[in-house]
């Protein structure tokens, strides 16, 4: 599959590049907030190998973004099967991003062309987002996006242990509801 473009970024598949700079994001605490653990570079690598494993299964996943003006890798965004154990089915938009490209209206301009991606090439009939609902950054591209929440889907997550990583948000798009 081609690579997704912006304005401003490159969505793409994986490259033995990114791997330090994904190590390090793994390795952050503040990008991993929200998150849990921080990763170990064995782990971080072995997640970006099964980000490949899963697209070539379903022809879709995780892209790694980079800045096209000057081809820095900044993190990922793409789209994702929701976790069998979780308490709803379907297919999940998401987004990381190294703190460097914070603030910077990244996130929101990768997850439009990832949407566009799920309902123009994948006529997928909705998408969802999950985060913490402490994670108030994540919740506001959601809007941007034309997400929206209902509180009675809140849920909390059964494998994050009790504290502020279990609570978490539900939220919806459906494409035909959406200019894609």
């Amino acid at each position: 599959m081609a690579a997704l473009r912006t304005d401003r970024l490159t969505l793409r598949r994986w490259r033995d590049s990114d791997l330090e700079p994904w190590a390090a994001m793994n390795a952050d605490p503040e990008v991993r907030e929200h998150l849990g653990d921080l990763l170990t570079r064995e782990q971080s690598d072995a997640s970006v190998a099964q980000f490949e494993i899963e697209w070539d299964q379903r022809g879709y996943g995780w892209w790694a973004v980079e800045v096209r003006a000057t081809g820095e890798f900044v993190g990922f965004a793409g789209l994702d099967q929701v976790d069998d154990y979780m308490p709803f089915t379907g297919v999940e938009i998401g987004w990381r991003l190294a703190r460097s490209a914070w603030g910077q209206g990244y996130a929101t301009e990768a997850a439009l062309q990832v949407l566009a991606y799920g309902f123009g090439t994948l006529e997928l009939p909705e998408i969802l987002a999950v985060t913490t609902a402490t994670n108030l950054r994540s919740q506001a591209v959601m809007r941007r996006i034309g997400m929206t929440r209902d509180s009675a889907d809140d849920f909390d997550d059964p494998t994050a242990p009790e504290g502020p990583l279990r609570p978490n948000v539900l939220y919806r798009i459906d494409r035909s509801r959406t200019r894609f």
